[in-house]
């Protein structure tokens, strides 16, 4: 590789792809990315799932400026209290199940993975953790273990032992979970697998059996949650609920944030034997938790009725469309089956290129385990103007393809 070549790497930064878009922000604004050189983007993404409210809401705006003229770190989560972290530990607990009553607020989604399993192993005593064909939770070492994609795996192996999966919507392969098993960790809707939706028998046979046997139930709603598929949190919509529910991405608003949430006599046992069963300098951070706050003020705002009906009509007329074979989606969560990894690819690059060159385009991207589809998360607050507009510019791209 020629690093000159590399917007990240010649500038000394890191980079993840050989081929990053290096596109360079200037400001974003409600649905839209404004690029150097003046051009547009339409956040057909939110981010991958962080910006669901939009760039630049006011609510979490304004939560984040009166934080800020406050304080910034103080001390290491758990020790000092700050009101900030209540509210934002009360707007969170208000939209969840009474006994989901205790939050722990980490850096992101992948740690919220990590300590919901670290405490699934220390209230069970048990070693053995259980996955879903398909799934994705994440990028370090806990969370990439009980995450699908072998080959995302493999060069980092040896990763957690004791992990297994299930297939995903089986009934039989339930009889895997046993007395050994410390906890089973699902997507309510799968995200990277390319939004697959479960069966709601299925996932309220697989809650079953894990409280039959003593696992716990652990519903990873990173992607899923705050709004994405219609409601504020997916399980609602399956009559589950999850012994340990995982969260991050839209949480903070646009802050670095995860969190946990499951009831006080569970997550008190982290404090115990040992004493900072996990521990984390920056969770709870005040900033992170002024997004929070800010997040569930626009949360609050959102219509969900008629974020359904423009998500509705964008599936019916991308399903048309002559390069799409399917359209998945529940809610604002959406994957475009294209069948084909080179026209999936065609297609977001011409989406980009008007923007490249001063124009109005669009940011559509890959899953990393479905080459054949590209995701769709609109921002829930972009209006119908905005969505027509984004909608229009989709089209193009796809128009684009051969």
């Amino acid at each position: 590789m020629n690093h000159e070549d590399n917007p990240f790497l010649k500038h000394g930064l890191a980079t993840t792809t050989l081929n990053p878009l290096g596109l360079e922000v200037v400001r974003g604004e409600g649905p839209w990315i404004h690029l150097e050189g003046g051009g547009k983007l339409f956040d057909g993404i939110s981010g991958i799932g962080v910006s669901s409210f939009g760039h630049g809401h006011p609510a979490i705006t304004a939560s984040l400026q009166e934080q800020m003229s406050l304080n910034l770190h103080t001390m290491v989560y758990g020790e000092l209290i700050q009101d900030v972290q209540r509210q934002a530990a009360a707007h969170l607990r208000s939209s969840l199940p009474a006994h989901l009553d205790s939050v722990y607020f980490v850096n992101s989604g992948a740690e919220a993975v990590d300590a919901a399993l670290k405490l699934a192993k220390r209230l069970t005593g048990r070693t053995k953790l259980m996955g879903v064909e398909g799934g994705y939770h994440g990028n370090t070492h806990g969370a990439l273990s009980v995450s699908s994609n072998e080959s995302r795996k493999a060069p980092f192996r040896p990763l957690l032992p004791e992990v297994s999966f299930l297939k995903w919507n089986d009934m039989a392969d339930l009889e895997y979970i046993d007395a050994d098993t410390a906890a089973v960790i699902v997507e309510t809707v799968q995200g990277d697998a390319g939004i697959r939706i479960p069966d709601k028998v299925w996932l309220q046979a697989l809650s079953h059996r894990c409280r039959e046997l003593g696992a716990l139930f652990i519903l990873d709603e990173i992607q899923c949650g705050m709004g994405r598929t219609g409601t504020t949190w997916a399980f609602s919509q399956f009559d589950v609920v999850p012994d340990i529910l995982c969260m991050g991405k839209a949480l903070g608003g646009g802050m670095p944030v995860g969190g946990i949430a499951t009831c006080t006599q569970r997550m008190s046992q982290l404090a115990h034997s040992p004493s900072l069963g996990h521990i984390t300098t920056f969770g709870g951070h005040p900033m992170a938790c002024a997004g929070v706050r800010g997040a569930f003020e626009a949360l609050g705002h959102v219509d969900f009725a008629q974020v359904e009906t423009r998500c509705q009509a964008w599936q019916d007329i991308l399903s048309k469309h002559h390069a799409v074979r399917q359209v998945r989606r529940l809610g604002a969560f959406m994957a475009v089956d294209m069948g084909n990894a080179d026209q999936v690819s065609q297609a977001v690059t011409a989406g980009l290129r008007p923007a490249q060159q001063g124009g109005l385009g669009v940011l559509m991207f890959w899953f990393l385990s479905i080459p054949h589809a590209f995701r769709l998360a609109p921002p829930l607050t972009a209006t119908d103007e905005e969505m027509a507009a984004g909608l229009e510019l989709i089209v193009q791209a796809l128009d684009s393809v051969k």
